[in-house]
């Protein structure tokens, strides 16, 4: 899997020479496949900051120190997005690349630049967001991840939805919806807790029966004699579901 990001790597450089972009002067960029489960199809993270670059402004009392230009650059790419179509790979890792370019920190204006050059003169959809679901329907895989989220963000305008399992509470108003530009508003996904009706025979010969969201742990409890002052005392010789 590493080789082959690494040959999905090596194409898109020389796709970028054919079009006159170089990018020897951006510094050394490596590539690697990401340790962590993210949900994010990559990152790119950047060391070695060029001085020239350094600006300093204050954001109220905080003195704020930013480079716009680095000389290393390590590209991470996530293990799912290497199940989809290769096309899909290629065009998430010329992303990446777009953040090494100077001033592509972020989705600003040079970021556009960059990524409307290379998606008129070379054929990609580099934009600002992915839509996991389309990719994944693209790459006649099943897009899985809705039984699985704790957040749903929905964009206001154009119905556009994705999930996390994490949410940042500034979030809503910090970003805007790479499609459309419209606002997201955010639903918590409601958990579903299952009770199971139980009957336990005692030592004593006696029936107990109740009901709870985890047998084994009740049961535990109840050996241990807490939870029901009638059981008290008592131990469980056998335990069934209703």
């Amino acid at each position: 899997m590493e080789r082959n990001l690494q040959i999905l790597y090596d194409s898109c450089i020389k796709e970028l020479n054919s079009i006159g972009i170089d990018l020897e002067d951006i510094g050394q960029i490596d590539i690697k496949l990401s340790k962590r489960a993210n949900k994010r199809y990559g990152c790119c993270k950047h060391e070695a900051p060029d001085e020239s670059s350094k600006t300093i402004y204050k954001k109220g009392f905080k003195k704020i120190i930013k480079y716009d230009k680095f000389n290393k650059h390590h590209i991470e790419i996530s293990k799912w997005v290497m199940d989809l179509n290769e096309d899909i790979i290629k065009n998430t890792i010329m992303h990446e690349i777009i953040h090494c370019f100077p001033y592509c920190n972020n989705h600003g204006k040079e970021f556009k630049n960059y990524a409307n050059i290379i998606n008129k003169e070379l054929g990609y959809n580099v934009s600002r967001t992915g839509d996991k679901q389309l990719d994944y329907k693209n790459s006649n895989l099943e897009y899985t991840e809705e039984n699985n989220y704790k957040y749903k963000i929905e964009c206001q305008n154009c119905s556009q939805v994705f999930f996390r399992q994490r949410y940042n509470k500034n979030f809503i108003n910090k970003y805007r919806c790479g499609k459309c530009g419209g606002k997201f508003r955010v639903s918590i996904k409601e958990k579903k807790k299952i009770y199971y009706a139980y009957m336990v025979r005692c030592n004593d010969n006696t029936i107990y029966s109740g009901f709870t969201v985890d047998i084994n742990k009740r049961l535990e409890t109840h050996n241990n004699g807490k939870r029901c002052k009638i059981y008290k005392g008592k131990k469980a010789c056998k335990i069934g579901l209703l």
